[in-house]
Formats: C-alpha cells, sequence, structure tokens
C-alpha cells in the first residue's frame, strides 16, 4: 500500500502562488530586467512564460512530495509469540586485550573472541529478545530489549576496549541489568555476563548485586574469559604464564549458583560456545501476538524526478539564449 508518513506537507503546494502575487512587479512580467537588454515584451514573447511556469510547478509539486516522505507499507508480518529476553553483559576492561586466544589457527584477543561468538550466538537467537549492557569503570546500557538482533550484533561490534573505562565493575553490570529487567512484566529475566577479571570498580559489590537479583528472579550465567597458559619472550627466552591470574572464578560461581544459574570457563572458542546449548533448554516465555508492516522509503523517486525536470529548464535555457541574444548594440 502506497502511503504518506507527513501528509500534511502537502499544504505548502500553493505556497509559490502566495508569494507570487505579493511580491512579483506587474511592469517586469515575472522577468528580470538586465542593463543593455532587450525589453521585458520581447522577453516575454520569445519565451513562452506560460510553459515554463507549468514546468516549474511540477518541480515543486515533486519536491513537496518528496518532503511528506512517501512509503510503500507491505503486508502485517506477525512476530513469534514465544521467546526468551536475554541480556549480554560484557566486560570491556584494559585486560580484554590481552591475545591468549585462538581463531581458526590465529591468536587474537579476548574482546575479538567474544565479538566472533556472540555475534553468531546473536543470529541464532530468533524470537528472543536481546539487550546489551557493556561495562568497565562502570557499565551503560548499550541496547534495551529488542527482537533487533541486527542492531545489537552492531553495537557489540563497535565497541571498543577502554571504552568505558579500564577497570571492571562486575556489580555495575549485574545491578544494571536487573534494573532494566524490572521495566519486564513476562520475561525469562537471563543475564548472561562475560568478565576475564574480579570486580575492582564500581558502587556496589557483587554479592550486593546478586542479592537484588535473587530477589527479582533474574538467573544469571557466568562466563569466565581466558586461557591457564601463554607463552611469552623475554631476555631468557619464552616462559610460560597464566594469563588468567586475575579471574576471581570464585566469585563467578558463587554468582550463578545463587540466581540459579551456571558457571563457564571460556578458554577457547568450543567452551564459550557451550553456553549456545544451555539457552536453548531454557522454557520460552508465551508473549502478546505482535505484528509489524516493513515499510519502504520512495521519497528519492519524486526528488529524481524534479531533478530531471529542473536540469531539463535549465538546458533549455542555454540553447535558447545562445540561439537568440537579446543585447542591444549600444549596450555595455
Amino acid at each position: 500500500m502506497l502511503t504518506l508518513a507527513w501528509p500534511l506537507l502537502l499544504l505548502l503546494l500553493p505556497l509559490p502562488l502566495i508569494f507570487r502575487n505579493k511580491q512579483q512587479p506587474k511592469n517586469l512580467g515575472g522577468h528580470l530586467l538586465l542593463p543593455g537588454a532587450s525589453l521585458p515584451t520581447q522577453i516575454a514573447a520569445t519565451d513562452n512564460s506560460q510553459h515554463s511556469n507549468k514546468r516549474y510547478w511540477l518541480i515543486w509539486f515533486f519536491v513537496v512530495l518528496a518532503c511528506a516522505r512517501p512509503l510503500w507499507v507491505g503486508e502485517p508480518i506477525e512476530l513469534p509469540t514465544k521467546g526468551r529476553d536475554l541480556m549480554l553483559s560484557v566486560d570491556l576492561s584494559g585486560s580484554m586485550q590481552i591475545e591468549d586466544m585462538i581463531i581458526d589457527g590465529k591468536v587474537v584477543d579476548r574482546f575479538t573472541l567474544i565479538q566472533h561468538v556472540i555475534t553468531d550466538f546473536i543470529e541464532r537467537r530468533k524470537g528472543d529478545r536481546l539487550g546489551l549492557i557493556l561495562f568497565a569503570d562502570h557499565a551503560y546500557l548499550q541496547s534495551p530489549l529488542t527482537q533487533d538482533r541486527r542492531s545489537v550484533a552492531q553495537y557489540l561490534t563497535e565497541a571498543q576496549i577502554g571504552l568505558v573505562g579500564k577497570q571492571t565493575a562486575i556489580g555495575e553490570a549485574i545491578a544494571l541489568a536487573v534494573k532494566r529487567f524490572d521495566k519486564v512484566e513476562k520475561s525469562n529475566r537471563v543475564l548472561i555476563l562475560l568478565t576475564d577479571g574480579s570486580n575492582n570498580a564500581g558502587a556496589i559489590s557483587p554479592d550486593q548485586a546478586t542479592q537484588i537479583a535473587k530477589q527479582r528472579g533474574v538467573t544469571i550465567y557466568t562466563i569466565g574469559v581466558g586461557a591457564d597458559v601463554m607463552e611469552r619472550r623475554t631476555l631468557f627466552g619464552k616462559e610460560r604464564v597464566n594469563p588468567s591470574m586475575d579471574l576471581d572464578e570464585s566469585q563467578l560461581q558463587k554468582i550463578a549458583e545463587q540466581t540459579g544459574g551456571q558457571y563457564f570457563r571460556a578458554r577457547n572458542t568450543e567452551e564459550l560456545e557451550q553456553i549456545y546449548q544451555v539457552i536453548d533448554t531454557l522454557e520460552p516465555v508465551a508473549r502478546d501476538q505482535l505484528s509489524y508492516r516493513p515499510q519502504s522509503e520512495l521519497f528519492y523517486w519524486p526528488l529524481a524526478i524534479a531533478l530531471i525536470v529542473s536540469i531539463l529548464i535549465s538546458l533549455t535555457q542555454v540553447s535558447f539564449f545562445r540561439a537568440k541574444p537579446y543585447f542591444n548594440k549600444g549596450g555595455r
């Protein structure tokens, strides 16, 4: 179905006629008198002004029509009536740039691994509503719960390490997720928390936030990211170190157990993908039947027509003045 987003803008169509009647000099017939040019009456006789005015009106019509935003509205599409509400909380602290992960044989940092796996996870969540929280020194809501999976994946792809600080505010990330779930009536209330460290920032502790989450019925699945062993070069050769010594696994296990969730250790891609199977076993929550109608913008069509007509008028006038010069011999 063809419709207009802003049909009231069509009231602007007679606007040039109003200004023309008020401002146009009667003795010039709408033409500009230049020094050394022939009389306006001579120009009017050769210019065919009535035909020209029709073309200007045509341009104005299509410009106003484009401003009114014509839309093509498709048939209604029903959204799934069952799904899960999942809030993803991703750590952006400085330690996430440690390169101890491998994707397809290539060494990458921890956040790149999370982006790689979670983006695929988001694409598989058809029918679910997803939200995204990024945290470091503090926690910030990047996306509320939505079925627009593409936007959530895009927000995660565009995120940068250190964007919201260098430290790790796990408590704030949990508290913010609980606050967002309070605005949803029918919900699974599932939080997936990914971090590679321990809580060392924020205004609320993980224990306090966990108790609040437990009272509000929020289930938390915690994921500790980081390899057990990493080789690094020194002046005396290679040495093996534990890059995940700052990971507080006991704290993450405690958070998951108290809220009815599970703790996962993600040392590689395969372990991180285990969360898929667990989330798929959760019972979807029934929702009200919702639908939407896809819309396609069509404003560029009338705008293109107006541009083409204006170019044709310009070319016609250039050819006309070249063929018939109006300047007097004595003019300067």
